[in-house]
């Protein structure tokens, strides 16, 4: 099963708690349990990782790229 990341940024941790009359009540997790449900129907797995650091995204992002040159096929 192929699988996928998706890295969310600075501040979208507060989707559905600030400002929702303005950004909607839909909340991080939400939209996340979604594109999960939406990927496995399409016969990927998602993983996803949210971070206010800006190293810890970088990390994230490098430590995929690293995990993807070690898998065989």
């Amino acid at each position: 099963m192929p699988s996928l990341l998706l890295v969310n940024g600075p501040n979208l941790n507060l989707l559905g708690s600030r400002e929702p009359e303005v950004y909607g009540a839909t909340t991080l997790a939400d939209i996340e349990q979604r594109s999960i449900e939406l990927a496995a129907e399409l016969g990927h797995e998602l993983d996803c990782f949210q971070s206010n650091a800006q190293h810890e995204l970088i990390n994230r992002n490098q430590r995929a790229a690293a995990d993807r040159s070690n898998l065989s096929f």
